[in-house]
């Protein structure tokens, strides 16, 4: 008996081996920790099906008390048996896959042992689908258990040896039971303890592994959510760049919006300049794609630099509203520290900061209209206009009560769109329109002469939706500013019409135009001023960029003649969905 045990350890070994290369398979971890399928119970019938038939093939040949040393059993004589590890391979087959698998397993690995002959094959046929639907059954039932300790696959393996035992002992092979017995009651419990020790110790590197990647992640994301709050621009994005070099194995990281690097922090930064264009043509196409794409050598990455150093990157599109409007980069020295760790933790980190990118833009959106509403309340209650709209009323009042009560009306109405504009997106263009001609009742009241104005809109569009704000500071702005020197013949024209497809809005005046120097800022940046009047207009800009994205132009044009303000905003578009309310009352 005693020198079966070192010949059982070494076939014990071969299937600790298997069992290693087993766990390094992905799709073998995905179906021990999820729930199963057909398609993976039969993955796990047939390996271990396989290891069965192989625990046959490699047994240890018994004749009598004495043992029959061969590699390779294709044939048992009719007065020999054999030791091997089969019934180990059938419990953890049965342990991981179920009564059904277990049982299947025992049939193929316990049909092939009967088909190998010797006097003992149709008693270990037998235990074996025994142990395999009795293993099988208890898996089923403690499974969460079984996997998280070795030790279950031990006492169940140990179990089912002895069980296989007690048959052959009935079946009149008590002779063979005492050579034979102990060592593979023992190095089955073994074999079962280091096959499933390999598995657990695996799975619970991949979940510390998984651990560290969200918490680098989360880590990452705490630290770069403030600077990712003011978009993509070259002070964040840089910021965002060095926080990232620090946390990762990456030799470099950028950051691109769609048309340029924002910033390039780390190795080879002489020639991924930031600000700059691209270096690389695999920026451009995962722009295009809106796909991650992975580079494991110099040529793959497409640098124009001949003498660049970086050999390996993975690139991951930043999104906005499922459009890409930018790429993550990072970039490796050597291929070999691109790893499936890296592209995870790079892949969840793309996903954060495209959420970060939404929740920026929706809290700017806030900023801009709340912005716009305190702008819109400053106006009601500023001194000259409301002075001036009171004063008016009130002289009316003495000589013409009908007039003087419209006014105080159309005072009323104009508190009342503000408010209501400010708490929409969104609001039908009537609205604003209604807006519009509330203010210049009050301001046509005390000056009548001054100027005319001209609505040249198309019906149809009167339930078109757009923003609110965005066409009574144009109006304003002509009135105080444009048209402030004259004491007549003044015009305002305000159109609103189609064109392919789009809404078209316009504001014209023939007052004293703006400066080419002034004119070049407004609209693209706020012009403060004791007027206050670029503030206005950057607002209305950023508002509509914020809601049409690329599809919303604001134009301004002015010549010493007059200034002519247009608008183009989608009648029709995916906006729609990111919208968070409409005017609707």
């Amino acid at each position: 008996m005693i020198h079966l045990v070192p010949l059982m350890i070494e076939r014990v070994g071969i299937i600790v081996i298997a069992a290693f290369i087993l766990a390094q398979m992905k799709s073998f971890r995905q179906i021990v920790q999820h729930e199963q399928g057909i398609k993976e119970k039969l993955f796990i019938l047939f390996i271990f099906g396989a290891f069965g038939i192989i625990s046959n093939y490699t047994g240890i040949e018994v004749h009598q008390r004495e043992i029959t040393t061969r590699t390779w059993i294709d044939e048992i004589g009719t007065e020999n048996a054999i030791a091997n590890t089969r019934i180990m391979n059938i419990v953890i087959g049965g342990i991981l896959g179920g009564p059904l698998v277990g049982g299947g397993v025992g049939i193929i690995a316990g049909f092939h042992r009967y088909l190998l002959g010797g006097y003992t094959a149709f008693s270990c046929a037998i235990s074996s689908v025994i142990a395999g639907f009795f293993a099988g059954i208890v898996g089923k039932y403690f499974k969460g258990r079984i996997t998280a300790s070795p030790w279950f696959a031990v006492t169940i393996s140990m179990l089912m040896e002895v069980l296989q035992m007690i048959i052959l002992c009935g079946s009149g092979f008590r002779r063979l039971v005492e050579t034979i017995g102990v060592p593979m009651i023992l190095l089955n419990g073994l074999g079962a303890f280091l096959f499933m020790l390999i598995i657990i110790s695996i799975l619970r590197e991949e979940e510390r592994t998984k651990a560290f990647q969200t918490h680098q992640a989360m880590k990452i994301a705490e630290e770069t959510l403030p600077h990712f709050r003011k978009g993509l621009n070259k002070q964040s994005c840089k910021r965002v760049a060095e926080i990232m070099l620090k946390r990762t194995e990456a030799d470099a990281i950028a950051v691109t919006n769609e048309k340029e690097v924002l910033a390039h922090v780390g190795v080879a930064e002489d020639h991924h300049v930031a600000p700059g264009d691209f270096a690389t043509e695999l920026t451009k196409k995962v722009l295009k794609r809106g796909e991650i794409l992975t580079a494991h050598s110099k040529r793959d990455i497409l640098c124009f630099h001949s003498d660049c150093p970086l050999q390996a990157a993975v690139v991951l599109p930043l999104k906005l509203h499922g459009g890409t409007v930018g790429t993550l980069k990072l970039y490796f020295v050597s291929a070999n520290k691109l790893n499936k760790v890296e592209r995870e933790l790079a892949e969840g980190l793309a996903n954060l900061f495209s959420v970060q990118l939404e929740l920026a833009q929706a809290e700017t959106q806030g900023k801009l209209l709340k912005d716009a509403e305190i702008k819109a309340l400053q106006a009601q209650v500023h001194p000259h206009f409301l002075f001036n709209a009171i004063n008016t009323i009130s002289a009316l009042c003495r000589v013409d009560v009908e007039k003087a009560r419209a006014l105080l009306l159309e005072l009323s109405r104009y508190f009342r769109r503000n408010l209501q504009g400010a708490r929409h997106i969104l609001i039908p263009f009537e609205k604003e329109l209604q807006h519009v001609r509330a203010y210049l009742s009050l301001e046509q009241a005390r000056f009548p002469d001054k100027y005319k104005i001209r609505f040249n809109i198309e019906a149809a569009l009167k339930e078109a939706l757009i923003p609110p704000f965005i066409l009574q500071p144009l109006v304003e702005n002509a009135v105080r500013h444009a048209l402030s020197a004259r004491k007549n013949g003044g015009e305002i024209i305000i159109e609103a019409y189609t064109e392919r497809g789009k809404m078209i809005i316009s504001v014209q005046d023939n007052g004293h135009g703006i400066s080419s120097e002034r004119l070049y800022m407004l609209g693209k940046e706020p012009v403060h001023s004791s007027e206050g009047t670029g503030t206005a207009l950057y607002n209305i800009s950023e508002r509509l960029q914020g809601i049409y994205n690329e599809e919303a132009l604001f134009q301004i044009k002015s010549t010493e003649n007059g200034t002519k303000v247009t608008i183009t905003v989608p009648l029709k578009g995916d906006y729609k969905k990111d919208v968070e309310s409409f005017y609707c009352g």
